[in-house]
């Protein structure tokens, strides 16, 4: 299987202070991936890398096997989507929001190509079932339906990769996991490479086909969810004890501070 996104040798610094260091990870095509590990460990710092905001000091990222400084804002942005943290609504429609994931298509006049932008904004909203609030405005959603609409905002750039910053924080519990089955619908239905941060270990390994777990700005480990179960990283890194119990044809997981 090819890797939609390497992380080669990536440092980087604040202040001159470095926080991430000679990290090294690989995002497979076609599963969903959730990074995990406490807060202030560099996960929503390496998304920024990814999307190109922040600027490694050393190392290279790959995207589909080119360099992302190889390529220009825009291009990028056809090649990965970004859902960053807590979004805050603007003052506009739902179709109107979903519209803006149309810009990188936009030419050097602003001006989109018409036909094939309608198509994607119907097929966006259609996919997160959103088309039924097209005209309302976007604050006066519910948390969950507000965040339907900025991931069919994503899915309108029409990338092969999607990256989504902690898409589960400030919800209820229902809409957490309504949120997390949409991540593996999109995954199914549309083929989308999904990396995620997720803050929440119980909904990762549920949802997840791989994770990967920081720590203080470096990888603890990465596999697949048994595979990072059984390694102990988890603990390690969040010093808790993960207890799984199967519900049916399910599997939970109970989580307790050590």
């Amino acid at each position: 299987m090819d890797d939609a996104i390497q992380l080669v040798d990536i440092s980087y610094s604040y202040s001159k202070r470095p926080f991430i260091e000679n990290f090294n990870l690989d995002i497979a095509s076609g599963l969903v991936t959730s990074i995990v590990g406490p807060n202030g460990c560099g996960k929503s710092t390496l998304l920024k890398i990814v999307d190109g905001i922040l600027t490694p000091s050393t190392g290279e990222v790959l995207i589909e096997g080119r360099p992302c400084r190889s390529m220009g804002s825009k291009e990028r942005a056809r090649h990965v989507a970004l859902l960053p943290q807590g979004s805050r609504p603007p003052t506009m429609t739902v179709e109107g929001l979903v519209a803006c994931g149309r810009y990188p298509y936009q030419n050097a006049l602003g001006a989109r190509s018409g036909a094939d932008d309608k198509r994607a904004i119907e097929a966006a909203m259609a996919e997160t079932g959103v088309d039924q609030f097209r005209h309302q405005d976007v604050r006066f959603l519910s948390g969950g339906e507000r965040q339907r609409v900025f991931i069919a905002m994503i899915l309108a750039q029409d990338t092969e990769i999607i990256v989504m910053d902690e898409p589960t924080t400030y919800l209820d519990m229902h809409a957490c996991h309504e949120i997390m089955k949409l991540v593996r619908q999109l995954n199914a239905n549309s083929a989308k490479t999904i990396a995620m941060v997720n803050h929440d270990i119980d909904l990762a390994l549920r949802y997840s086909d791989r994770m990967a777990v920081m720590d203080k700005g470096r990888l603890l480990y990465s596999g697949t969810v048994d595979d990072v179960l059984n390694s102990g990283a988890l603990e390690e890194a969040f010093h808790v004890e993960i207890c799984p119990f199967p519900s049916k044809d399910r599997t939970g997981f109970t989580i307790f501070p050590r």
